[in-house]
Formats: C-alpha cells, structure tokens, sequence
C-alpha cells in the first residue's frame, strides 16, 4: 500500500486544469451573455438542502437511487443537490411577496449525483438553469426557444448541428386517451414506456405494454404515432389544441422554433405541458444534450399560491460533448499578455512599477518571483504565451528607455518609459506572426 494518498479525484468528479479552466469559462460567458441579452438576472443557492424536497419533487430514480445525503449532528437530513429546480422553487415561494411576476431568472450550478459514470454523465455537473416564473402565456415558451437558438449560436452552432424537440403533455394525454383508447388511469405508466422507446428493444417495450392490459393493435398504433409529426394535431380535439400552449405555438409564427416530436416525455414530478430536448444531429455524438418544460405549479410544496413557470437545465457535460463532436471548442488563453523582466535583481521596482501601469491598462501582465538569467525569462515568458515582453536593463534605464519586445515576432524596440502601455498596446492589436523560435 503506497504511503501517499491518491491524487485522482473522487470517482465521477473531475479536476479542471488552467488549460480546461480557460475552454469553460470563454464557452460559459458567452452563454451567460446570451441569456442576458433576454433581460435574465442571474441567482445562486445552498448546495445542501433539505432531502425532504428532493424526495418530495424530484424523480424516483433520483431520490432513491442518486441522492447524496447526510444527517447532520443535529440529526437533520440534507442532501447534496442533485438539481436546482426544487431550490428555485423554495426560493421563489418564499419571496413570492417581494417579486414582480413573470421573473426571468437564470443560474449556474453544480449538482451531484451517484451515478455509474460513462460518457455524457459524470457524479458532479455544472448546469445552466434558465426559467420563467409566474406567466402561463405561450410566449414564454416562445422566448425560452429563441433563448435556446441565440444560447446554441452564441458557441457558433448552426441549426443543422442540433434540433428543438418538443412535445405537450396535453397533447400526449389527448394522444394516448382520445385517438389510441388507452384507459386515462395508465396514461402515466404508458408514458413510462414512451419515455424508454429509444433506449430498449421493441420486445421489451411491448412486453411491458402488454403487462399494463395495452393491446398490441393499441401498441402499433403508439408506434405509429411516435413516428408522425403535426399531422396526429387535427385528430385531436378542438378544445385540447385550444388548451395546449405548444399546439398554439405550432399553429403560429413561432412554429419555425421547434419540431414536434409526440416521443418526447420527460419526468412527469415537474411538467404539466409543454416539454422539450435538444438533440446533437451528428452521428458520432446521436443523444440528448439538455431539455426542459412547463410546470403549472412548482412552487405548491412551499406556499399555496398558483405560479407557474417554464425552464431548463443545460448541464456542461454533454455540452463539451457536442461542442468538442462539432470542433467548436474555444482555445485556451494564455496565461498572460506582457511579461515585465529586469535585466539585473536590483531594477525588481522598477519592474513592478511598469506591470501595475500595465495591469491599469487591462493587460495580464507577470513579473518574475525568482532571480533568473534574462534568456530563461524570455522562454518562460513565450511558453506561457505572452505576445508582448518589456525588459529593464541598467543602461537602456538610466536614459529613462525600455526595451519591448514582440515575443511572436522577434522584433524589439526601445521606448522611452512613459510611452511603454502605448507600444505594448500596438503588439497586442497587430496579428500574430508565424514564427518557431523567440
């Protein structure tokens, strides 16, 4: 048994190095930027929360299976969160008083659960949650799409990369009842079955259809349906197409946002209408990345006013995922802009003067901690890919001038002192040059 404790992570967690760090951080802004643009303010919350509220709104397989929970020493039950969306919830009840509804919010947390890890699912993710609160109008659904679409093309994804699928739960019910004949009492099971259908083969999902009493003529007529597209609509009542908001959508102009897909299903604990995933179209990477739904009443498990409201979650990993399948993954940045280098130990003032005139400027700019020889300095500078390096020696200071140096192009000049940000500011704007050596 080695001495020394492991320096891998907990299994299913996952360390982000400076390199990966910068990749998330330039993806992540861009869609915070996105959602912003939508007038979204952006909140946070605990990470432990009661277990109570996971076990009362989450999914079973959630709550019984995944929950990391722990009692405390006062002997209360808490969990690691698994999701937000019971947190926003709590939140939203307890400052109902204090809002004006509808409220646009928007977070980013990370969320854990036991899971077995594989691609596309890990035991702790950071997720993107945006939703819409107190508003049962269609045109939230309309804006949560157009925030998904400027979401998804704000990390250069074009339509053809992915596809909004939608469903209504309304319109499943209305499917599954007036047009197939399924008892309403085993909507719910049935919907179960419909929500494995590309994940099992057709003899297991038949088999579990039949153990419900389904016929197989009523299960080839699921299977039919869950292949067609808007045309199921006329076959189902009028006033279930007047009460369903994507129906209402899909006979207007935000009909060009969304497909619908009557295989779409989702955890019936949360939604009540309209439900929706966004699905990857490559081949090599063919899965849902995120998706999300109405919920008339969410909040009824903290207060007993009525707020209904509409979201989703876009969890990181398959996110990656999509963009690392599609090549639009970001480069990281570098670590610094300027690298300031004394010639000898005893100009470390003066040095550290230039960088904080830099660093006012807006530039990253490092100076060296230990002493070392000009030349290793300029290397070291170049591998943490500074474009621009200001050297301090002895003569050119006693004149009152600087040296700048273009670290990708090899040019250098020597400057008076007062005019170092302006000549630093000019390598920083021009384009890089090829070049292999300093």
């Amino acid at each position: 048994m080695s001495r020394f404790l492991p320096t891998a992570p907990y299994r299913g967690t996952r360390d982000f190095l400076p390199d990966e760090m910068s990749v998330r951080q330039q993806v992540f802004s861009r869609l915070y930027e996105a959602v912003e643009r939508y007038g979204y303010v952006r909140y946070d919350g605990p990470i432990l929360e009661s277990a109570d509220i996971y076990e009362a709104k989450s999914g079973r397989e959630i709550a019984d299976q995944q929950l990391y929970s722990l009692t405390d020493r006062a002997g209360r039950r808490l969990a690691l969160r698994p999701e937000m969306t019971p947190s926003v919830a709590r939140m939203i009840a307890g400052h109902a008083g204090e809002l004006q509804f509808p409220v646009r919010w928007y977070s980013h947390v990370n969320c854990h659960r036991y899971e077995r890890p594989q691609r596309g699912r890990v035991r702790e993710h950071w997720q993107i949650n945006v939703d819409v609160f107190g508003s049962d109008s269609p045109n939230c659904e309309i804006e949560i799409f157009q925030v998904i679409h400027d979401m998804m093309a704000s990390l250069g994804a074009t339509r053809d990369m992915y596809v909004l699928r939608a469903n209504d739960r309304i319109l499943l019910e209305s499917l599954l009842v007036d047009v197939i004949g399924i008892p309403h009492e085993k909507v719910r099971d049935v919907s179960s079955i419909l929500d494995r259908w590309a994940k099992y083969p057709r003899e297991q999902l038949l088999d579990s259809a039949l153990q419900l009493e389904i016929s197989e003529q009523q299960f080839e007529r699921i299977e039919v349906a869950l292949k067609s597209d808007e045309s199921l609509l006329p076959e189902m009542p009028a006033e279930t197409l007047e009460r369903s908001p994507l129906a209402r959508i899909l006979a207007g102009p935000g009909r060009d946002l969304v497909v619908f897909d009557p295989s779409i299903v989702r955890a019936f604990e949360y939604y009540t209408a309209t439900v929706f995933e966004v699905f990857d179209t490559n081949p090599a990477n063919s899965r849902s990345l995120f998706g999300g739904g109405r919920y008339s009443d969410l909040v009824g498990l903290f207060s007993d006013q009525r707020i209904p409201g509409i979201g989703f979650g876009m969890g990181d990993v398959t996110l990656m995922d999509f963009l690392d399948t599609h090549g639009l993954l970001p480069t990281p940045k570098p670590e610094c802009d300027v690298a300031v280098m004394p010639v000898e130990e005893e100009l470390l003032p003066v040095v550290r003067d230039i960088a904080g005139e830099l660093r006012a400027a807006g530039y990253r700019t490092v100076v060296p901690l230990e002493s070392r020889k000009l030349g290793k300095e300029l290397k070291r500078a170049d591998r943490s890919g500074a474009r621009a390096g200001v050297i301090v020696g002895p003569d050119d200071w006693q004149r009152g001038m600087v040296g700048v140096r273009d670290l990708a192009g090899r040019e250098q000049q020597t400057v008076p002192r007062e005019e170092v940000v302006a000549a630093v500011a000019q390598i920083l704007s021009s384009p890089r040059p090829d070049r292999t050596t300093i």
